[in-house]
């Protein structure tokens, strides 16, 4: 009978190496493939610095923007604040475009 028992034992530790193998090599492939898609071409670099800069060019735009529209009258102020959002949102399709042409 205990005989029996250490079979299922070999049997269950032969399992669990098993699921411990594939796993680990699973792990393995998915941090390599995350490793490989993090790695861009100059050209993709390049094209992300050019994307970051629009965003921030558009962006201190904007907030000056909207600080000046404090200073005017309610009117003219919501104006102002809804052109702020625009050229925001505008920079913003325009860095996706740098960084993706074929959108």
């Amino acid at each position: 009978m205990s005989r029996i028992g250490v079979t299922n034992r070999s049997k269950l530790r032969g399992i669990i190496m098993k699921s411990i193998f594939k796993t680990s090599m699973v792990a393995s492939v998915a941090a390599l493939s995350f490793g490989l898609v993090a790695c861009d071409s100059p050209t993709e670099d390049a094209a992300e610095d050019r994307a970051d800069a629009v965003r921030d060019a558009t962006a201190a735009e904007a907030d000056a923007m909207e600080h000046e529209a404090e200073l005017l009258p309610e009117a003219a102020e919501e104006q102002m604040e809804a052109n702020a959002e625009a050229l925001e949102e505008a920079g913003e399709e325009a860095a996706e475009q740098i960084e993706d042409p074929a959108m």
